[in-house]
């Protein structure tokens, strides 16, 4: 696990979910080129963080689909993606089926990491299913974040194929505090403040 993702129309509106539904404020993040969108974010026990992310309307259109599906996006901002890093990001995707993506490399400031993302932008189980990274480098968002008493105590994973997701991905993560749930496709997290239990939807 290695980070959370929510989604709005405008990072205002998801900065506003995260802020009103946790009771803590975002710190600015920066703006990504090659899917212009921009963010901002929250520290998490654990060397875990949050984003809030929205298409960047000061950028102009990417040559590419947005990843998290984000050209598709519409309604409330809700937590639309979590995101696994890992130590061998090629390895990871030749052992899964297609669908996860192809890694991209990016940046932002001194940060540098490649993430899979498909080619619609739209990951398997209608976005239920993690998007992939790997770090290069030493440098890591968690580590610049201030520390407000976040800390992730689960995430539920709905779909109404959630057994084969989890299926899938059984042995590459093990994480008890990942639940995988057969209902209507949508994730939950739930992430403690100051010890007092909110989530996300």
């Amino acid at each position: 696990m290695d980070h959370l993702a929510v989604a709005g129309s405008t990072l205002d509106l998801a900065t506003t979910y995260v802020e009103t539904s946790l009771g803590v404020p975002l710190e600015e993040g920066g703006a990504h080129a090659v899917f212009h969108t921009h963010n901002r974010l929250l520290g998490i026990e654990e060397g875990l963080y949050l984003e809030a992310i929205a298409i960047n309307p000061d950028a102009s259109a990417p040559d590419r689909p947005r990843w998290f599906d984000l050209d598709r996006f519409t309604g409330p901002a809700r937590l639309t993606n979590w995101i696994c890093r890992c130590d061998d990001l090629d390895a990871t995707l030749a052992a899964l089926p297609p669908g996860f993506g192809t890694p991209v490399a990016l940046q932002r400031g001194t940060l540098r990491w490649r993430m899979a993302v498909p080619a619609d932008g739209i990951l398997p189980f209608d976005n239920c299913a993690p998007a992939l990274m790997q770090w290069e480098g030493d440098d890591h968002p968690a580590e610049r974040l201030a520390q407000l008493g976040a800390a992730f105590t689960g995430l539920t994973v709905c779909h109404p194929d959630a057994d084969d997701l989890a299926a899938l991905l059984a042995p590459h993560l093990s994480d008890a505090r990942i639940r995988f749930e057969r209902g209507t496709a949508g994730l939950q997290a739930d992430i403690a403040v100051e010890g007092q239990a909110r989530r996300l939807t």
